[in-house]
């Protein structure tokens, strides 16, 4: 039953629950009304059963003989029972019969009973007041309920049909609402078909004077549309670049093997081509591990990166300690990324200084408010300003860099990494400074050197 129901048209499950909650609310009503109704009527048939009874009760005699004409009088039927159940006397409407079998007498006081039921109609029906008498004796007084029972049926029907009519109505009013209601998704769903057949310029139409649940959901479906159209935007770019950088490459390669199989070669110079080919080998990898890494980049995680910076600094030393490298810091820097995070971000900025700059690279982590300054520079001839604003972009390289090593993606991963955190990244040169991601108070203090920071969150401990 429930997954038939589940399988029903939205617009009709909520109409069916409108139903249901209606039905519930007029069963209910219905209900009070008619005990109100049944407890009103009752209360005046057991006040004449009391009149009746207080008048009668006085004229039974000892063998239960009763002063007939005085308690014909009082209008009800009345019957004198041994204290078995058996009937002594009767007169008025009450039948000679029998109206109460023996389990239903009261031992003491009195009782009141219905006698014959009021659905199905029942031609014999009573209301009864039994009192138990002083020597042991019954009186039964009863009285018809036939016009209590009309009301009541008659009220029943009126609340059937009133129930009937109000559930129709509801119905109506019901779907009504619900095709209002789901309408504005209708329009979303058919504009969301277009889109999805290729349309990625169009967006759901929410009307702007309206502010409910439908047009909010509309004013958010279109920013994800907006925010996929740029990411597939991004992706269709991203591919692109990166296609144009590894063809040359791999063009390359294509073309040392040619020339390497043009005629027999020595052993030496089969070796100097294999190292050639290394080389070219070993760009390749590089690009596609920057590639890797720009896909997963690593941002979640806390780490002091003035120790990062120190390690990296450390290490690159050792590696080449012909270098002129330094780092400086004013004490600890806790920020919110990860170490292997920081790690990355010093190691591009260091790589690209010595890659396009010029020796000495300073490398300078300091605290400023509520961030973290983490500054790179170089003493070389820096970037024009119309660079400085496109260097983060992926596969960006001047002119003159391209004859260089390097892939155009060192900055882009310092970019994304950094925004992900909620951060910036600033590039400064001669007086001009271009900034990237999150909006930092923090004013620019460097001089004529090419100058590449990242402002981070500082992380409390």
């Amino acid at each position: 039953m429930t997954d038939r129901l589940r399988r029903l048209p939205l617009r009709r499950r909520l109409v069916a629950g409108f139903l249901v909650a209606m039905l519930v609310l007029l069963t209910a009503a219905g209900a009070f009304v008619y005990w109100r109704v049944q407890y009103a009527l009752d209360r005046g048939l057991d006040n004449d059963l009391e009149n009746a009874t207080d008048a009668i009760a006085p004229l039974v005699a000892g063998g239960g003989e009763v002063n007939s004409p005085a308690a014909d009088a009082t209008g009800a039927g009345w019957q004198v029972l041994s204290p078995v159940g058996e009937v002594l006397a009767a007169g008025g409407p009450a039948p000679d019969r029998q109206l109460l079998s023996e389990r239903r007498l009261p031992t003491s006081g009195h009782r009141t009973y219905d006698v014959g039921s009021l659905l199905p109609t029942d031609h014999a029906t009573y209301r009864v007041r039994v009192t138990r008498l002083a020597d042991g004796r019954l009186l039964l007084v009863a009285v018809r309920r036939d016009r209590r029972d009309e009301a009541l049926r008659e009220l029943v029907a009126q609340l059937a049909l009133a129930g009937i009519a109000s559930l129709a109505v509801a119905a109506v009013v019901g779907d009504l609402l619900a095709r209002g209601a789901l309408r504005p998704v209708e329009r979303y769903r058919s504009r969301a078909a277009e889109i999805a057949a290729g349309a990625g310029d169009l967006r759901l139409d929410v009307p702007e004077s309206r502010d409910d649940e439908v047009t909010r959901l509309g004013h958010t479906l279109n920013e994800m549309l907006g925010a996929l159209e740029e990411s597939m935007s991004r992706e269709r770019r991203f591919v692109n670049d990166a296609s144009h950088e590894l063809r040359t490459p791999l063009t390359l390669l294509r073309s040392r093997i040619q020339l390497a199989r043009r005629r027999a070669r020595s052993v030496d110079e089969h070796e100097r081509v294999l190292d050639e080919l290394a080389v070219d080998v070993a760009r390749l990898g590089e690009l596609a591990e920057q590639l890797l890494e720009l896909g997963t980049p690593t941002v979640a995680g806390s780490s002091d990166a003035t120790a990062v910076a120190a390690g990296v600094v450390r290490r690159d030393l050792e590696a080449h300690p012909e270098r002129d490298l330094s780092v400086t810091s004013d004490g600890p820097a806790p920020v919110g990324l990860s170490e292997r995070a920081v790690e990355r971000i010093v190691t591009n900025l260091v790589d690209n200084a010595f890659t396009h700059g010029t020796p000495p690279v300073r490398v300078d982590v300091r605290t400023a408010g509520s961030h973290v300054v983490l500054a790179v520079a170089d003493a070389g001839p820096g970037m024009s300003p119309a660079l400085l604003a496109s260097a983060p972009s992926r596969f960006m390289r001047s002119d003159e860099a391209r004859s260089r090593p390097g892939s155009g993606l060192g900055l882009s991963l310092v970019e994304e990494l950094v925004t992900g955190a909620g951060g910036q990244l600033r590039l400064c040169h001669d007086g001009h400074h271009t900034t990237h991601g999150a909006a930092v108070p923090v004013e620019c203090e460097h001089g004529p050197e090419m100058t590449v920071s990242v402002l981070l969150p500082r992380r409390e401990h």
